[in-house]
C-alpha cells in the first residue's frame, strides 16, 4: 500500500474521485459535505478539470446528466435536503441508463433538520428515492480509507452497469480525519459505445432518452433494466463479518454505527455474551444471504442505526423473520454510544424486547 496521508473523509472522497478519472464536478455547498466542493474547486482547475458551483442542486444534477451522456466520469455531492432536490435528476439518470457518482453526507431531518450526522436517508437511497422503478447502487463507508476506496469503486460500478452509484456516508464520516492511502486507486475502463461523442458520419446516431410513449416499449425496457439489477445483486454484494464465528447475537450496522457496535461487541464478549456483527457495505444490493445464514444459528438480531429503524425492515426481510430483530437507535443527529449498544446486547441476551 502506498504512503498514507491525513485527510478528512470529505477530502478523501474528492481526491479519490480525481484519482479515479473524474474531471467534472457540479455541486452546491451544504453542511456537512461542503469540503468536497471546496476541495474540487481548488484541484479541478489545476488538472484541466471542470468545477462549477451551480445555482442550485437541481441545476447541478442536470449538468451531471449532460456530462454523463458523453461517457465522461462525473460526480456531484450534497447532504440530505440537497439530495432530495437532486432526486428527480437521479431518476432521469436511471431512466437514461447513465452512470454517475452521487455523494450524500447525511445530516438530520426531515426538512432542514440539523447539521449533525444522521443515517435517516437510508430509505431514500436504497428504495429509489424518486419516481419510477429503479435502483441505485448504494455504498456505505465506515472509515476515511473506505470513503476513498468506495468512491473509486463507485465509479467503476457505475460505468460497468450504467447506473447511478451513491456513497451514503454521514456527517461524522465526512468530518473525521484518519490516515488514508489514495494512490492505490484502481481504474476499470469500460467501452461506452452508447456515449454521445459525435458520429463523424461513421456510425448511427446515439440517442439518450428516458421518454417512451409506447407502453409496451417502456415495459420491455424496465424488464431489461431489472435483469441488470439482478446481475448486480448476484455479483456485487459487499459486507464485513466481525466475530460471527460463534455469535449468538448478531448486530447489523453500517457506517459510523458499525464502529460503535464493534466496541460494544468487545465489551459484551468480556462479559461472556457472544455477540458479532454483520456490516453491510453495499446497502443496495443488501447482503441478504449472510443474514439469512446467521438466522439459522443466532437467537436474535439488533439493528444499530442513527434513524428510527429504517434498515431494521431490511434485516427482517433478509432473515425472513426467523428470529427477533431488535432496534438500538439514536436520531436527530445523535450517535449511539458503546454503552447504549452494550445495554441493548445485554437486554437481548436476556430475551427482553427493546
Amino acid at each position: 500500500m502506498s504512503e498514507k496521508v491525513l485527510m478528512k473523509g470529505n477530502e478523501a472522497i474528492a481526491e479519490a474521485a480525481i484519482k479515479a478519472g473524474c474531471r467534472h464536478y457540479f455541486g452546491y455547498p451544504i453542511t456537512p459535505q461542503t469540503e468536497v466542493a471546496a476541495y474540487m474547486s481548488k484541484r479541478m482547475p489545476k488538472i484541466g478539470g471542470t468545477f462549477l458551483q451551480a445555482e442550485s442542486e437541481i441545476a447541478a444534477i442536470n449538468m451531471v446528466i449532460g456530462v454523463s451522456s458523453t461517457g465522461k466520469r462525473v460526480m456531484t455531492s450534497s447532504s440530505s435536503p440537497g439530495v432530495s432536490l437532486k432526486s428527480e435528476g437521479i431518476s432521469y439518470l436511471a431512466g437514461c441508463d447513465l452512470p454517475a457518482l452521487v455523494v450524500n453526507v447525511q445530516r438530520g431531518g426531515p426538512g432542514l433538520g440539523g447539521i449533525q450526522p444522521s443515517q435517516s436517508d437510508y430509505f431514500q437511497a436504497t428504495k429509489g428515492g424518486s419516481h419510477g422503478d429503479y435502483h441505485n447502487i448504494v455504498l456505505a463507508p465506515a472509515s476515511v480509507q473506505e470513503m476513498a476506496f468506495l468512491t473509486a469503486k463507485g465509479f467503476n460500478l457505475a460505468d460497468k452497469y450504467r447506473m447511478v452509484c451513491m456513497i451514503l456516508a454521514d456527517g461524522t464520516m465526512g468530518q473525521m480525519m484518519e490516515p488514508v492511502a489514495i494512490d492505490d486507486i484502481v481504474i476499470e475502463e469500460v467501452e461506452k459505445p452508447w456515449a454521445l461523442t459525435g458520429t463523424e458520419c461513421k456510425r448511427p446516431r446515439n440517442i439518450v432518452n428516458s421518454l417512451y410513449l409506447k407502453p409496451e416499449l417502456l415495459e420491455k425496457t424496465n424488464f431489461e433494466r431489472f435483469e441488470k439489477y439482478k446481475a448486480v445483486e448476484e455479483n456485487e454484494v459487499m459486507y464485513e463479518e466481525y466475530m460471527m464465528e460463534d455469535a449468538d447475537i448478531c448486530l447489523v450496522a453500517f457506517g459510523i454505527t458499525a464502529r460503535v457496535a464493534k466496541n460494544a461487541i468487545v465489551a459484551a464478549r468480556a462479559k461472556g455474551i457472544k455477540a458479532g456483527l454483520i456490516r453491510p457495505i453495499t446497502l443496495w444490493p443488501f447482503p441478504k444471504k449472510p443474514l439469512l445464514a446467521a438466522a439459522d444459528k443466532c437467537k436474535c438480531f439488533i439493528s444499530v442505526e442513527m434513524n428510527m429503524g429504517q434498515m431494521m425492515q431490511d434485516v427482517e426481510l433478509a432473515t425472513r423473520c426467523k428470529k427477533p430483530v431488535y432496534l438500538c437507535n439514536r436520531t436527530g443527529g445523535m450517535i449511539p454510544s458503546p454503552e447504549e449498544v452494550l445495554a441493548a446486547i445485554e437486554k437481548a441476551d436476556k430475551g427482553g424486547a427493546q
